[in-house]
């Protein structure tokens, strides 16, 4: 699909990768609707962009068709969803203090999983009624993580919703495929986003040191890139596309 003229409709967008696609797809011509639970975040971005913002949980039914539909109403048909709204925490199974939290463990799936399916399942349910557009009616793009195969001590929650995201890809795709609809998703690696900077300066630099080449972090916009490059490439679909500098994390 040519981005120029298209509607998206992007969570987590009040900062970090979120916020990085919303600037790229508008400056390439898309409406975006930001979705963001951040309303200072969320605010601050649409007014830089020209963008529709929605404070709103994307955990949440009620909220997620409000903002459906007021992106809708307002921008017109969303031909493009980006899922980027999640959480990172770190507690091991068995720490200094107990057990793992369970609450936690639930919070984070249903943040990371539960969440960016919820927003699927609404955004789809309007794209399937939609007229095609050069063979197509639209894109789903989440973001999964390298952590969904190598993740680290301290990552059991967030490794299990990043697999259950890469693991939505294929079936999703394979059931939408019949209404012209692409499912993909992005596993970045260690990105120079806020989910990393309170880490030390000793540890981002072991991690860089990981990475093959660029010995760098990876930057938001290089995400955001690749998130208009799969909607202009009718070609991609029902993959993860690692995007991580070749790091493998042990």
């Amino acid at each position: 699909m040519k981005l120029s003229g298209l509607t998206a409709l992007i969570t987590g967008a009040g900062s970090g990768l979120g916020e990085a696609v919303a600037r790229h797809l508008a400056s390439q011509g898309v409406r975006c609707g930001l979705v963001d639970l951040n309303d200072e975040g969320v605010n601050r971005v649409a007014t830089d962009i020209d963008a529709v913002a929605v404070t709103a949980d994307v955990t949440a039914p009620d909220a997620v068709k409000s903002a459906v539909k007021v992106i809708e109403d307002t921008l017109g048909p969303i031909r493009i969803v980006v899922n980027c709204a999640g959480i990172a925490p770190g507690a091991k199974l068995v720490g200094r203090d107990g057990a793992h939290d369970l609450d936690l463990f639930r919070k984070t799936i249903d943040i990371n999983l539960v969440g960016a399916f919820n927003v699927m399942r609404l955004a789809a349910e309007r794209m399937v009624q939609y007229d095609e557009i050069d063979g197509e009616r639209g894109v789903i793009i989440n973001t999964a993580s390298i952590a969904a195969w190598e993740g680290q001590i301290g990552q059991a929650a967030y490794a299990a919703s990043k697999g259950g995201v890469a693991s939505l890809t294929l079936p999703l795709s394979r059931e939408l495929a019949r209404s012209a609809i692409r499912v993909m998703a992005i596993a970045p690696g260690i990105m120079e986003t806020p989910m990393i900077a309170g880490m030390s300066d000793k540890v981002k630099e072991a991690l860089v040191e990981k990475s093959l080449h660029p010995k760098r972090l990876g930057q938001p916009e290089e995400f955001a890139s690749l998130v208009a490059h799969i909607c202009e490439n009718a070609f991609l679909n029902g993959s993860t596309i690692r995007l991580d500098g070749a790091v493998r994390l042990s």
